[in-house]
């Protein structure tokens, strides 16, 4: 039976894409979930994988055409696709089974494959037949005995996000799971979450492991009936690996010493790693398949210059930089280095020239060496949220002209209306009574006295911002995430408490969703609770402000009678902190904006339900 293989649509603001190389030919064999075709879209250079197993049949669009999204590009003829094993009756019901219903056991094989892309780069491509073969028959046994499975896919976690990052598996294969029950948990570039799991049954198997970074809609693992029989599997991958990386070895201690030579080769490949960075720090924007065709051609992605959105290196600047430059160029800057002696050299024999080079050279590889013999400890790779983070400050940093204005707030009077209706409160309301709503209050007086802090760049213009959305910054064990409350404005105070809580509870136990971390206007940041006296916060981009709050204390204050009689007298002060973005707001702005914050605060009156 043919199945039509489209055009997929890589993001919701594309709606067309380029045909950049087929990868297989009419009547090549395919299995479902290898690399059939490569686009380019506006965002992004992708492998596009097979829909199902079976045989090309037809390739409808050719390369370098560009189609809308959902067109038909090419054919695949499943019922002529050879068994990969003998077990080819089983083969084919659950082939279509993962058509219908996302859970084939045998096509568990080449996706468990695909999921590694950096063994399959550094390692070379090998046949499919002989990579997957052992794995169709144990997953085909497994089919059989617990029924059609259901295929675990990454969801896409917001419409900008293309991928995530697999931090944790919650649960073993083998393992029962139940509908919804959390299965894994994942890392984005606006949030972190636990994933729930699609149906009940048995997880049989795990595709994708702790650590990898796949696409969305990509296959990680597999639910079924009888989870037994595919214990074995991630075994029999490992096994077949270990045998061909043993007979390898083999035959290359056997090799004859004329076939050596080639060995040197290996100084110049360079390993990059799958978030390269600039040298300033910034991320190189780049697609997985740009980096792969650096890794196979050895070229530093720092010495090519992207043309895409944003300097995005696009698959056509790699290539066009490998007909410039060649591969390997990461060997030739390294020749210099090595003549840097030469300019020493004076009218004598050349025999003499050559014992000076070797002792200056030999000083200076012995004393670089005790340079990483000093400092011990160990280096730890930064988790995805904490690189997320990392970027997000730096690029603020650069965007935002960060300016701080620090005030004392005299809190006396919120802090003992607090203790005095603090139980009663809570008991009628049902959660708990913090300081965060009020400053939250104190916030949105401040912006209808100056709206330029609810507001935004673009381009060359300012948006003033119709609503109140406040980000309240959530410190995490592992990292720190801004969920929102949108349209704060509209809010009472018993409203604001319960939304500020539970976006909090919620972000600590990962269950909220992208919408709940975007489209904040203002954020207020607590490292109060902590101790210190204060901070002074990054602006969270694209806003303009942050309102940074210090610890509450008990500090002397002199205080002036209406008499104008001076005292001295021990009062709750906190110091705010605003972080403001002196491109568009001055400081005269942002020092009012401060004193009508202040203001509400010392001569709070309000109900608070």
């Amino acid at each position: 039976m043919p199945t039509d293989v489209i055009m997929p649509q890589m993001g919701e603001s594309i709606f067309e894409g380029t045909i950049t190389k087929w990868l297989k030919k009419p009547g090549d064999k395919v299995q479902r979930d290898e690399p059939l075709f490569e686009i380019s879209t506006d965002k992004v250079d992708a492998e596009i994988p097979a829909p199902a197993s079976g045989v090309l049949k037809e390739i409808k669009v050719s390369e370098g055409a560009t189609v809308q999204v959902n067109t038909v590009v090419g054919v695949i003829d499943v019922e002529g696709a050879p068994a990969a094993a003998s077990t080819a009756k089983p083969q084919q019901p659950a082939q279509s089974a993962a058509r219908t219903t996302g859970g084939a056991a045998s096509t568990d094989g080449p996706t468990q494959t695909k999921a590694s892309p950096q063994a399959d780069d550094s390692a070379g491509r090998q046949p499919p037949a002989t990579e997957n073969a052992p794995v169709v028959q144990e997953s085909g046994g497994g089919g059989s005995n617990g029924g059609p499975g259901t295929e675990v896919v990454m969801p896409q976690m917001g419409e900008s996000i293309f991928e995530g990052t697999i931090t944790k598996w919650l649960k073993k294969v083998g393992d029962k799971v139940q509908r919804d029950e959390p299965l894994f948990e994942i890392s984005t570039d606006k949030v972190d979450a636990e994933i729930p799991a699609p149906a009940s049954g048995v997880l049989r198997e795990i595709k994708a492991s702790e650590g990898s970074t796949v696409q969305v809609n990509s296959v990680v693992a597999v639910i079924g009936g009888a989870g037994a029989p595919a214990q074995a599997q991630p075994a029999a991958a490992p096994a077949a690996a270990a045998r061909q990386q043993e007979t390898a070895r083999i035959a290359t201690e056997e090799r004859p010493a004329a076939v050596q030579p080639s060995q040197p080769q290996r100084d110049h490949v360079i390993d990059f790693p799958a978030t390269d960075r600039g040298h300033d720090g910034e991320r190189l924007r780049s697609s997985p398949l740009v980096r792969r065709i650096a890794r196979e051609n050895n070229v530093d992605l720092h010495n090519v210059p992207g043309t895409g959105l944003g300097g995005r290196i696009t698959k056509n600047d790699i290539q066009s930089f490998i007909q410039q430059h060649g591969p390997s160029v990461q060997g030739r800057p390294a020749a210099p280095p090595r003549q840097m002696p030469q300019p020493q050299a004076q009218p004598m024999p050349q025999t003499q020239q050559q014992p000076q080079a070797q002792p200056q050279q030999r000083p200076a590889a012995a004393a670089a060496t005790p340079a990483f013999q000093e400092i011990p400890g160990e280096l730890v790779p930064m988790t995805p949220m904490r690189r997320k983070i990392a970027e997000r400050m730096v690029e603020s940093r650069r965007t935002s002209a960060h300016v701080h204005t620090v005030f004392k707030v005299d809190m006396t009077r919120v802090v003992k209306l607090r203790e005095k209706i603090r139980k009663q409160w809570e008991a009628r309301n049902g959660i708990k009574l913090t300081f965060m709503p009020f400053i939250a209050k104190a916030l949105m007086h401040g912006i209808r006295t100056k709206p330029i802090v609810n507001s935004s760049v673009a381009g060359d213009s300012i948006q003033y911002h119709k609503n109140i959305n406040i980000g309240i910054a959530v410190a995490l064990e592992w990292g720190l995430i801004v969920p929102v409350v949108k349209g704060a404005e509209n809010l009472s105070f018993v409203g604001l408490q319960r939304a500020i809580i539970d976006l909090g509870e919620r972000a600590r136990s990962k269950k909220l969703v992208p919408d709940e971390v975007q489209g904040g206007t203002i954020t207020i940041t607590n490292p109060g609770i902590f101790g210190p006296q204060f901070g002074t916060p990054i602006i969270l981009q694209p806003q303009v402000a942050i309102l940074g709050m210090g610890g509450i204390f008990k500090e002397p204050v002199v205080i002036t009678d209406e008499d104008g009689n001076d005292s001295i007298a021990v009062r709750h002060i906190i110091r705010l902190v605003l972080g403001y973005d002196h491109r568009i707001i001055d400081g005269a702005d942002a020092d009012q904006f401060m004193v009508a914050v202040r203001s509400y605060l010392e001569n709070f009156n309000e109900d608070i339900g």
